[in-house]
């Protein structure tokens, strides 16, 4: 649900007009919605970079993860787990673009870490993994660009954790 949708639905069921503080960051939100397209944009455009960036930042740190016995050994193992990353990059896009946490939980958090641990895959390394790709986006956006994705990366290193 986007950050709007969600604001109308709580006023709604609370019975009540938005409140200022709410319509405020509504004012907020709208006042960068085109960051958040061009947000948007340059991570599903440089998806491959950033994901390649990351995996090489993920398998220096964890360099057992490629190793003979590692969770990501071979070219079938390392492309799930490169998937995976576009997932999550992905569901930072959609966070970005609604203004919200709730998609990215209802998505993608719920269960992340029972799934992991029953395919053997150490959580620890997934929760890496996003600050790799944190990193790898960091050098391709902005600044304020920046500190509006961030906080979607962190929710999701956060639900990981």
């Amino acid at each position: 649900m986007s950050l709007v949708s969600q604001i109308i639905s709580d006023s709604d069921n609370e019975l009540r007009y938005p409140s200022v503080g709410e319509l405020e960051y509504l004012k907020n939100y709208f006042l960068t919605g085109e960051k958040r397209i061009v947000i948007s944009c340059t991570l599903r455009d440089q998806e491959q970079l950033i994901i390649q960036d990351a995996s090489k930042s993920i398998f220096q740190l964890h360099p057992e993860y490629i190793a003979p016995g590692g969770n990501a050994e071979g070219a079938r193992k390392r492309s799930l787990c490169l998937r995976d990353y576009s997932w999550y990059l992905r569901l930072v896009t959609y966070g970005v673009i609604c203004g919200d946490k709730n998609a990215i939980e209802r998505i993608g958090l719920i269960g992340v870490k029972e799934m992991y641990n029953s395919l053997g895959v150490p959580v620890i390394g997934m929760v890496d993994a996003i600050v790799c790709l944190k990193q790898a986006t960091k050098n391709l956006l902005k600044q304020e660009e920046f500190d509006i994705a961030s906080p979607y990366f962190d929710f999701i290193i956060q639900g990981m954790s």
